[in-house]
């Protein structure tokens, strides 16, 4: 690799789009010394689709292979060293039911690779020792142990395995479920907290310039970089000279690559996650997820815990987290995907209060067949919801991360946010920018490291409060370490 000869801030970068892949590719941009330049629309950072955890080792995904497994655990390792301050530290619970044809054990194999994998990167990296030890990566239980469980009082700082799956065993019906069940280090991540992260450091950044408010209106691409034309947030028409640009527009990254002339095939899906709270719950639960064929009324059902009793919930069925008509595909025209009205007319202006009681009811119901006395939880806010990208024909596609057109253009195509570090570095890798030899995450983003748990944390709270939803999702969850 040939790394360019100039200063770093010499180096002119606009990054298109402030959700959690802009804003984590300005982030480490600004922090290589980069001039950067990131355009959002909206009043704040990270406002895309719900993110409720990590994807360390795709656990979630059943179907999809086992390479895109190993990536995301790598890809997941490498956003908690990045955004440790925006983790949620408990297990996930993998349950199996009995209309499900997979057998718990299928599970085992990947699981194991896994683990195997997990130790190699420590080996070659102790820093990357962020999901406990290795030989504690997962653990099964059988029924004969969970009825065992339930008999016990949790504490009140649970630390193990056993003591995260108290509430599951009190509360889970087992005639309906198979056995063994899995606990496995799969923790959360908190969207408000990642939000609050990425503005307090970019405000340190001086090389950073936040341009909040400001749509892009134009484009041009030259023999040694781009032309932009913008709409600033005081309605003023500005003109933005770069050397690269950064197509990091989420599911609208086809407006753009129009713009660009840059044609590509990709879908885009409408998605939602709902808030609840189930007020005489008084256990602090692991995720819990039950495995089901996705869009059909067994989908999986995913429980998300935060504290006082609020939990977020995804239903794969179409009457909770999937739409009618919610995954949709470029054209030969354009390389964005048109969603039906309805839909889009939710992300431009929001639910209707009907909408939200009913979809929101829905995926209440959808977790209480597993856990019956969650049918007592009631709504507690508006859903979280967005589209999402996923670049191609492949709608199972999990672990992407970037693309490239010419030699100055490049777009993050990430279907999940763990993978944006590594969309970040590979920007920097291709366009011969920086070395990364002798570095580590940690040396290269000192002023995202120095933020503290404390100012972190109020910021989330401010950002989730200004949002309308509950400041509970903004706080620290589980073991604080």
């Amino acid at each position: 690799m040939q790394f360019h000869k100039q200063s770093s801030q010499c180096t002119r970068v606009a990054i298109v789009g402030g959700g959690v892949a802009g804003a984590t590719a300005a982030l480490h941009m600004s922090e290589l010394g980069f001039r950067v330049f990131l355009l959002e629309k909206s009043s704040g950072l990270v406002n895309g689709p719900p993110i409720c955890h990590l994807h360390a080792g795709g656990n979630l995904y059943p179907d999809i292979s086992t390479n895109q497994c190993l990536r995301l655990l790598k890809q997941s390792i490498d956003t908690i060293r990045l955004y440790h301050h925006t983790i949620n530290r408990r297990p996930t619970v993998i349950a199996i039911p009995k209309n499900n044809g997979l057998n718990p054990l299928d599970l085992k194999n990947r699981l194991d690779l896994l683990k195997q994998c997990y130790s190699e990167l420590i080996a070659k990296d102790p820093l990357n020792k962020v999901l406990g030890e290795p030989s504690e990566y997962y653990k099964l239980f059988s029924r004969e142990d969970l009825e065992s469980l339930a008999s016990l009082s949790q504490p009140d700082v649970p630390s193990t395995f056993e003591d995260w799956l108290i509430p599951f065993a009190c509360h889970t019906n087992f005639d309906d479920i198979k056995f063994p069940i899995i606990a496995v280090e799969e923790h959360g991540w908190s969207v408000f907290r990642l939000a609050a992260v990425t503005t307090l450091a970019l405000e340190k950044l001086d090389n950073c310039e936040l341009m909040l408010e400001s749509e892009l209106i134009g484009m041009e691409e030259g023999c040694d970089g781009w032309e932009l034309k913008l709409k600033d947030s005081q309605g003023q028409e500005q003109y933005l000279d770069v050397d690269y640009v950064v197509n990091a527009c989420g599911y609208k990254t086809g407006t753009l690559d129009d713009w660009a002339n840059k044609k590509r095939e990709r879908m885009v899906e409408f998605k939602a996650a709902y808030v609840t709270r189930w007020s005489e719950n008084k256990h602090l639960w692991p995720e819990v997820i039950f495995h089901g064929e996705r869009g059909t009324p067994n989908g999986m059902a995913q429980l998300t815990p935060y504290s006082q009793g609020i939990f977020q919930l995804h239903g794969m069925t179409k009457n909770v987290t999937l739409f009618e008509n919610g995954l949709v595909c470029s054209s030969p025209m354009s390389s964005q995907p048109l969603l039906p009205r309805e839909l889009q007319e939710q992300l431009d202006r929001g639910w209707n209060e009907q909408l939200i009681c009913q979809r929101s009811q829905n995926a209440i119901d959808h977790i209480g067949q597993y856990i019956p006395d969650y049918v007592s939880a009631r709504v507690y806010g508006k859903p979280l919801y967005g589209a999402q990208q996923i670049p191609g024909k492949d709608k199972s596609l999990r672990a992407a991360d970037v693309t490239f057109e010419g030699e100055r253009y490049g777009r993050i195509e990430t279907v999940k946010g763990s993978s944006c570090l590594e969309a970040a570095m590979k920007l920097v890798l291709t366009w011969g920018l920086f070395d990364y030899k002798d570095t580590s995450i940690e040396s290269l983003h000192s002023v995202t490291m120095s933020l503290s748990d404390v100012e972190i944390e109020q910021k989330a709270q401010q950002l989730a409060f200004a949002r309308g939803y509950p400041v509970q999702l903004a706080q620290y969850y589980g073991n604080i370490n």
